[in-house]
């Protein structure tokens, strides 16, 4: 494989990893592999660090195909807990509320859930990275700064209930470039009258890669080892 040209790798991210260490890693191994200074690596679609999954890793002149890359339908497994809210949508913060939940079924689950099949408007999570003003929306939140973000159109054309055990519920969500699956377990609470925020989230798949495709992490110097020839 020709690092330097070009290669596109995909990578299952660990938990609790930034997609910007996972670069800084693929970068820094490749560097000392190749004997090399500088390497252009970047990614194909930011992940949450609580988030785990598939992830698309460019090198060299691939690199120029990330927008394309990026387009492509993404498929995730998410699991969240009903009657409680977190600022973040997710276990990045504490729970600042809580909802009863006695009220929902299995049937109000899904009925809800087909709601959000096709095109929808999504507001984005204020602790995000999306920018305002300039800055990224999380340095306005971490600060306790009011910030009002707009919504965005985006696609998701299935949504499925996977498990259902309350207060946690599992679904499996095929969606467009964009959609933040935190925000819509935030939605999905609000839908359900209740509250809602994401304990787990795993990116299963990214247009034809899938979890089987990826590689872990600890298999990057052997795979490495295996394709540089010095």
């Amino acid at each position: 494989m020709d690092f330097i040209e070009g290669e596109i790798l995909h990578i299952d991210k660990p938990l609790h990893w930034t997609s910007f260490r996972l670069v800084r890693v693929v970068r820094a191994k490749l560097c000392g592999k190749l004997r090399i200074k500088k390497l252009k690596v970047g990614h194909a679609g930011t992940l949450d660090p609580l988030a785990t999954g598939v992830m698309t890793i460019c090198t060299g002149k691939k690199t120029k195909e990330i927008e394309r890359l990026q387009a492509q339908t993404k498929e995730y497994v998410a699991q969240m807990r009903l009657g409680a809210t977190t600022p973040s949508f997710d276990l990045e913060t504490e729970i600042d509320a809580e909802y009863p939940t006695n009220h929902i079924t299995r049937d109000k689950v899904e009925a809800c859930l087909r709601n959000f099949i096709g095109e929808i408007e999504q507001v984005p999570p204020v602790f995000s990275a999306v920018k305002v003003q300039g800055k990224r929306a999380y340095e306005f939140a971490r600060k306790n700064e009011n910030i009002e973000l707009k919504p965005k159109m985006l696609v998701i054309d299935d949504i499925e209930l996977i498990s259902y055990n309350l207060p946690t519920i599992t679904i499996r969500v095929l969606c467009s470039k964009g959609t933040y699956i935190r925000a819509l377990a935030r939605d999905i609470g609000q839908c359900l009258q209740s509250g809602a925020h994401l304990t787990a989230l795993e990116r299963t798949r990214v247009g034809d890669i899938s979890l089987k495709d990826c590689m872990k992490v600890e298999e990057l110097d052997e795979f490495f080892n295996s394709e540089i020839v010095n």
